[in-house]
């Protein structure tokens, strides 16, 4: 069992929902990811979605694409990444981190040897933003192979045909983009996605995390109601953007966001 389906079944167990931060790696510096990512873990999260920075992140919103800009200035790249998940292991076995990112800087680096790089790393998952189910062969038997979640999205628009093609590939949970558009898009319509997470869940056969529009304490509870796991990311990318200067105020401006929002997990729980 994998460490993500592990924190899944533990959850569903207790009746608790499962809190999913995303931040861009490198960003506001490469120095700081990893104290982020404690940070986070800290405030309550439960798995990390950890960004590859990428000069096209075409699936994001500006304030994602300003963080992948910062990050690459910096000259972030896809091994730093690794290194960056390779140092927070060494404090951290628990909790599973997922890269999320595009193709080609795996391409880049070949796709057996990023696998192998990110296995040995400590790295449980991999969502790829523009991995179609049709490619889906070329590379997620080589990670499945060394232990990696291939995690998929599912848009609202996705049929019923292509959700049973996806699922056949994916592993640990599913990624529902709760609404057209990019990151950090409008307000959610939660009767919809209630309604499509349902349907998700009887024809992929895993846990649903929901992501894309959700920024407070009050939609991850109205989300987390319908799903197993609310997927932040535009609302913490843009708190480190305002913070970059202050290194211990971002850690308190990041904890500030999402203690609520753990608390209000947990209080559908009781």
């Amino acid at each position: 069992m994998s460490r993500i389906e592990s924190v899944m079944r533990n959850l569903r167990g207790q009746g608790r929902k499962a809190l999913i931060p995303y931040i861009t790696a490198g960003d506001p510096g490469p120095d700081q990811t990893v104290s982020l990512m404690h940070t986070l873990v800290e405030a309550g999260a439960d798995i990390i979605e950890l960004g590859v920075p990428f000069s096209d992140p075409m699936a994001d919103g500006p304030v994602i694409q300003l963080a992948c800009e910062r990050a690459l200035k910096h000259g972030t790249s896809l091994r730093n990444v690794l290194d960056m998940v390779k140092a927070f292991r060494s404090t951290d076995d628990r909790t599973p981190v997922v890269l999320m990112g595009y193709l080609n800087p795996m391409e880049a680096m070949g796709y057996e040897a990023f696998a192998d790089a990110a296995s040995a790393a400590g790295v449980d998952g991999v969502l790829t933003v523009d991995l179609p189910p049709e490619e889906a062969e070329l590379v997620v038997p080589l990670f499945k192979a060394r232990g990696l979640d291939a995690i998929f999205l599912l848009a609202p628009t996705t049929t019923d045909d292509r959700i049973k093609a996806i699922s056949q590939h994916c592993s640990g949970y599913v990624y529902y983009v709760s609404l057209k558009g990019v990151t950090g898009s409008a307000a959610i319509n939660v009767d919809e996605v209630a309604r499509k997470v349902r349907h998700i869940s009887t024809l992929a056969g895993l846990p649903v995390g929901v992501g894309f529009g959700i920024r407070d304490a009050q939609t991850a509870a109205a989300v987390g109601k319908v799903s197993d796991g609310v997927i932040v990311g535009s609302v913490l990318v843009d708190t480190i953007s305002k913070h970059q200067a202050d290194a211990e105020g971002l850690k308190r401006a990041l904890t500030g966001l999402l203690r609520p929002m753990r608390e209000a997990l947990d209080g559908l729980a009781s």
